[in-house]
C-alpha cells in the first residue's frame, strides 16, 4: 500500500465500472460509496441511420467517432438493419478519425483501421485540431456521438464548410431512481466524504441536478470547492466541471481512470501530511 486513505470514504459516481474502482480505493485503505449518476438509455435511430446510409453510399464521408461506445452502437444499428456491409463499405471509402484508444480499438474489431488518431490526452480539442489535417470543407462528415451531441465539435465542422451528418445512438439521462445520488449530494454538503471522482461531465451535471431540487446545490458546491477533494478524468470533463463552479483539484496527466484514483489518492495522501 503506496499510501494509506485510513479510512477516507470516497464517493464514486461511475457505474460500469464502480466494482473495479471500489477494489483500487479499498487497497489504498479508503472506504469506496459507489453511487451511479447516470444511466444510458438507447434511442431507436433505425430510420436515421438508414437515411444516413443512402446519403454515404453514392458519395464518400469521413466518419468521426468519440468513444469506443459509439462506434458499437453503429455497427449494432447497421446489422440490424441488415446494412453491416454497407456501412463498413462507406468507412473504407470515406475513411474515419477517431478521439482516442478506445474508439480504435472498436474499430479494429470490425476489421478497420482509423485514418487519423487524435493525440493524447484526447480532448475535443485534440480531436478538432486533428480533423483539421483533412480537407472536409464540402464534404459530407458523420459525428457519431454518445450520450449527448458534442455541440463545440459540431460547431467546429459547420465552420469548416462540411456537410455536417450526425447520429447519437444512446442518450445520458438520471437514474431511474434518483434516491441514492440525492443521498450522496446531502452527505457532501454535510461532509462526511473526503473525496470525490467524476469520470464524466454528465455525473457532474446531474448531481447539481438532485442537490437543486431539494434546495442544497449551493450547499454541495461549496463543499466540492473547499472541504472534499474533487478529481476529473480529463480536460474536457474538467473544463465542463470548472464552467459548474466546481473546478477540480486533480486532473491526472493521462485520461484515464485508473491514473485518476492514483493521482487524487496522492492528494489526499498530501492534504493529510501538510
Amino acid at each position: 500500500m503506496r499510501h494509506g486513505l485510513r479510512g477516507d470514504r470516497i464517493v464514486l459516481f461511475e457505474s460500469s465500472l464502480a466494482e473495479e474502482h471500489s477494489d483500487l480505493v479499498r487497497r489504498h485503505g479508503g472506504v469506496p460509496v459507489c453511487v451511479p449518476a447516470v444511466v444510458e438509455r438507447r434511442r431507436r435511430s433505425g430510420d436515421e441511420l438508414a437515411a444516413l446510409l443512402d446519403v454515404v453510399s453514392t458519395e464518400p464521408a469521413v466518419f468521426v467517432f468519440s468513444t469506443a461506445a459509439g462506434v458499437r452502437a453503429l455497427f449494432d444499428e447497421a446489422r440490424g438493419l441488415h446494412r453491416g456491409p454497407e456501412l463498413l463499405e462507406a468507412i473504407q471509402r470515406g475513411g474515419s478519425v477517431c478521439r482516442g484508444p478506445r474508439a480504435a480499438a472498436a474499430l479494429y474489431r470490425e476489421g478497420l483501421f482509423p485514418s487519423l488518431r487524435a493525440r493524447a490526452p484526447y480532448s475535443t480539442g485534440d480531436l478538432i485540431e486533428t480533423l483539421g489535417m483533412l480537407s472536409l470543407e464540402a464534404l459530407p462528415v458523420v459525428l457519431v456521438h454518445n450520450g449527448e451531441r458534442n455541440t463545440r465539435l459540431a460547431r467546429a465542422m459547420v465552420e469548416r464548410g462540411t456537410v455536417l451528418l450526425e447520429l447519437i445512438f444512446d442518450e445520458w439521462d438520471l437514474p431511474a431512481d434518483p434516491a441514492p445520488l440525492t443521498r450522496a449530494a446531502l452527505r457532501l454538503a454535510d461532509g462526511e466524504f473526503a473525496a470525490a471522482a467524476f469520470t464524466t461531465q454528465v455525473q457532474a451535471r446531474n448531481l447539481l441536478t438532485v442537490a437543486s431540487r431539494i434546495g442544497r446545490r449551493e450547499d454541495v458546491i461549496a463543499a466540492l470547492r473547499s472541504r472534499v477533494v474533487v478529481a476529473a478524468v480529463g480536460p474536457s470533463c474538467a473544463r465542463v466541471m470548472d464552467s459548474l463552479g466546481v473546478p477540480p483539484h486533480v486532473v491526472p496527466d493521462a485520461p484515464k481512470r485508473g491514473a485518476m484514483l492514483e493521482a487524487l489518492v496522492d492528494r489526499l495522501a498530501l492534504r493529510r501530511a501538510a
